[in-house]
């Protein structure tokens, strides 16, 4: 048996009760195989795979917290540092009611190959809790993020793990995160999360950051390929923070998206989604997209799923993982699909990726194509440790040139490596080389 598949058979038998997890690592050791078999001895020697699989440390905690009422609510909270060869564990915090250790786990993998590939010096982590914010006061979300610190602050700090934002955790969390975490340390690490205000040492355009940067790789796939992105219709999942700038910067470059969902339903505007009014529904207003379609007349609102149905050039899964299956690749494919690529965390199941991939869609993963709002949460890093801070301008330059170089390492990984075209392994190999290298490196720890 090849060293992938018997370490692909090890995870399987000491993780049976993590689907997502298993998922993410039989997904990134298959692509890896050429590059393990060029190395095999060596690797095994070194029991690398072995060592990428398992998380440094995975931290669980109680969450105890008063609601309004005055009861006592307890909520489970992660912390997955997993793999902090090239830097600082760097990863969001997810707050939803689907969070457990498998979700974690699988997400804190990908996000050391995505650090990698942003040419950054961080580490892959990631963290959150099963507790739902929807629905809380303002006082109950700071009840439960002041608790959740409480425990986490023990275990991260500017030079060992920066968590951020994530699903279910915007700048209002941030904040409560923050304040707890500077009450508790007696002092101002400013670097410690990123995702902050612009007050209090949050970068401009972090808001905008992955949205943004999934558009700058996507036209640069398209480009590359004989493709344009101007006058291309695109569909796109999510109505959250990904999903509204990513349909702000494909009008911005000339494409046309058409599409949104949130998880009661979906919205198809043949004009073209207004986002303005998408931005007053979702950051403003926090209501569901019912309220778009009744103030939109060209607007069509659907219950449940079904994004994928609608006939699009471009389609860019922005909201949560597993999310495109293979009957909507079918149909995307069906439709003349150009380009998919991912906005959000594995949104597309393998089966569907395959299908996807041997019908000629160039397809990028989201380790690479959602990568620029870790990148901008790196840039934070940055200017915190300057005590700086750059214009607008600079950063969405500086995240541009990022995107740009990952589109083109991914590609040349996957040259070099014999399978041009197939950006998932080529994202994989380019971020793994750069982990196993450091790895090898620094010994046996």
């Amino acid at each position: 048996m090849r060293y992938v598949e018997e370490v692909i058979e090890k995870v399987k038998a000491q993780n049976p009760d993590q689907p997502e997890f298993l998922q993410a690592v039989q997904e990134v050791l298959e692509t890896l195989a050429p590059v393990v078999e060029r190395n095999e001895e060596l690797y095994r020697k070194q029991a690398l795979l072995e060592r990428m699989t398992i998380p440094e440390r995975a931290i669980v905690f109680r969450v105890p917290w008063v609601d309004d009422a005055g009861n006592v609510q307890v909520n489970t909270g992660y912390r997955v540092q997993f793999n902090g060869a090239i830097g600082p564990y760097k990863g969001g915090l997810r707050f939803h009611p689907s969070v457990n250790l498998s979700i974690i786990k699988f997400l804190g993998f990908e996000q050391v190959f995505k650090n990698s590939l942003t040419g950054l010096p961080m580490g892959g982590g990631k963290g959150g809790s099963d507790f739902d914010p929807k629905g809380k006061s303002d006082r109950e979300i700071m009840a439960f993020c002041q608790s959740f610190m409480s425990e986490l602050y023990k275990h991260i700090g500017p030079d060992t793990d920066v968590p951020a934002g994530d699903i279910g955790v915007g700048g209002r969390e941030i904040g409560f995160l923050f304040g707890q975490y500077r009450r508790l340390r007696n002092a101002y690490h400013a670097g410690v999360l990123t995702g902050k205000g612009l007050t209090y040492g949050g970068s401009l355009a972090r808001t905008q950051a992955t949205g943004y940067g999934l558009l700058y790789l996507t036209r640069e796939l398209m480009e590359h390929n004989g493709h344009t992105l101007k006058g291309k219709t695109v569909a796109v999942s999510g109505s959250g923070n990904v999903a509204i700038y990513a349909i702000e910067k494909a009008w911005q470059l000339g494409a046309k998206p058409v599409t949104c969902s949130d998880s009661t339903g979906w919205i198809y505007d043949p004009e073209g989604i207004d986002v303005a009014l998408l931005k007053q529904v979702k950051e403003v207003d926090r209501a569901r997209l019912t309220q778009y379609a009744a103030a939109r007349p060209s607007a069509q609102y659907h219950q449940g799923r079904g994004v994928w149905t609608v006939k699009c050039d471009v389609a860019l899964p922005c909201a949560t993982q597993n999310e495109l299956h293979l009957e909507d690749a079918q149909l995307l494919v069906a439709g003349g699909v150009t380009a998919v690529c991912e906005g959000a965390n594995m949104p597309t199941t393998l089966e569907a990726t395959r299908y996807l991939q041997e019908h000629g869609v160039l397809f990028c993963p989201g380790k690479a194509a959602n990568a620029g709002g870790v990148a901008v949460s790196g840039l934070e890093m940055c200017q915190n440790s300057m005590r700086y801070g750059w214009s607008f301008e600079e950063v969405d330059s500086k995240l541009e040139g990022i995107m740009v170089n990952i589109y083109k390492n991914i590609d040349a990984a996957a040259k070099e490596y014999g399978m041009e075209g197939n950006y998932v392994a080529g994202a994989n190999i380019a971020g793994f080389l750069k982990v196993a290298d450091a790895m090898l490196a620094q010994g046996v720890i």
